[in-house]
């Protein structure tokens, strides 16, 4: 796919987005027809999509719902930082909005949107500019909206008084972003701009931010940097056979995975092969990243060696010690000591 269409990311979106639609009346089935995400991954918020699967079910959103001024707020409201995973607690731990807007930018891959941003220096002000040229015109609205109303939403997160900050939009003024308090510690606003930019005074940029903590932040940004490059390094059938093994929590042998993808165990290993992998490390590499996860969300070694189908907690710990040059107690008590 071209555009990062085919980029991989959390189901974290695309899974408060269905949350909202489902209790508006819209059925599972309608939401992921067409999109290839399976209705189990609904109920897995570890699951990864791509960004053009995400991109279909928010064509069947907004079919299902009507294109409405309104709709993507209101869906919006949901999102907070703490929902995304590393790169939010990557944000939150920021010592300034300087780097924090940073860390948005370089690991935008694993944000909120569908769409990307960018950011430059513009006089006296630092623009943040969204591009949704890959973004199919017919969801243009409730994307952006979405986006909106995750940024008024981080704001109010974070700051008892809003930064200042001059909004330019690319959709039309309507009086629901007025009702809905959108603009709330916007100093200036535009409405039909060709495209959204938000530009912050470069005084802005140093405030701090009131969570930072710089030992957090680096630790956090090199999950970051560590999860896109794990999820940017697999494409093909190495993808395929990657995301089947993180949905069923790393325990599927290579038989139950050619047949879920309609291979033959041969087909299978050749393709891995032409692709400069196996079976084996891509299940090792899915093992650790689990393993990870779970340890960081405070399971213990030995719950964490029974969810990955070890067969001892001797096994899991030595296999965990050749992953990250460290048992799982030490990698565990590190990662509670980093505040979420």
């Amino acid at each position: 796919m071209t555009d990062g269409l085919g980029q991989r990311r959390s189901i974290t979106s695309a899974l408060l987005i269905a949350e909202f639609a489902v209790e508006r009346g819209v059925h599972p089935a309608q939401l992921l027809h067409g999109t290839g995400i399976a209705r189990e991954m609904l109920d897995d918020p570890t699951a990864e999509i791509t960004r053009a699967q995400e991109i279909g079910l928010l064509e069947n959103v907004v079919t299902a719902l009507g294109d409405e001024p309104g709709f993507g707020l209101f869906a919006g409201i949901r999102s907070h930082l703490a929902n995304h995973g590393v790169w939010g607690f990557a944000i939150i731990n920021s010592p300034t909005v300087r780097s924090a807007v940073e860390v948005f930018v370089q690991y935008n891959d694993l944000s909120f949107s569908v769409a990307r941003f960018r950011a430059h220096n513009e006089g006296s002000e630092i623009w943040l500019v969204r591009d949704d040229t890959a973004v199919p015109r017919r969801i243009r609205r409730f994307a952006l909206e979405w986006d909106l109303a995750t940024f008024a939403t981080m704001q109010r997160d974070f700051f008892l008084t809003p930064i200042p900050v001059r909004v330019e939009i690319a959709i039309e003024a309507h009086p629901m972003y007025e009702m809905f308090n959108l603009l709330n510690g916007v100093a200036e606003v535009s409405f039909s701009a060709p495209c959204t930019i938000l530009k912050f005074a470069r005084g802005a940029l140093d405030l701090p931010l009131p969570q930072a903590n710089s030992l957090s932040a680096a630790y956090y940004e090199k999950k970051c940097m560590e999860l896109l490059q794990l999820r940017r390094s697999r494409g093909g059938v190495s993808g395929q056979v990657r995301a089947l093994l993180i949905h069923r929590s790393g325990v599927a042998s290579q038989p139950e995975v050619a047949d879920a993808l309609n291979l033959s165990v041969r087909t299978l290993r050749r393709r891995l092969a032409q692709e400069g992998t196996t079976f084996r490390e891509l299940s090792d590499e899915t093992s650790a990243l689990l393993a990870e996860q779970l340890l960081a969300a405070g399971l213990t070694a030995e719950q964490t060696s029974t969810r990955l189908g070890y067969s001892s907690g001797s096994a899991f710990a030595a296999a965990f010690r050749s992953w990250k040059g460290q048992t799982p107690h030490q990698y565990a008590r590190d990662a509670r000591a980093a505040p979420r």
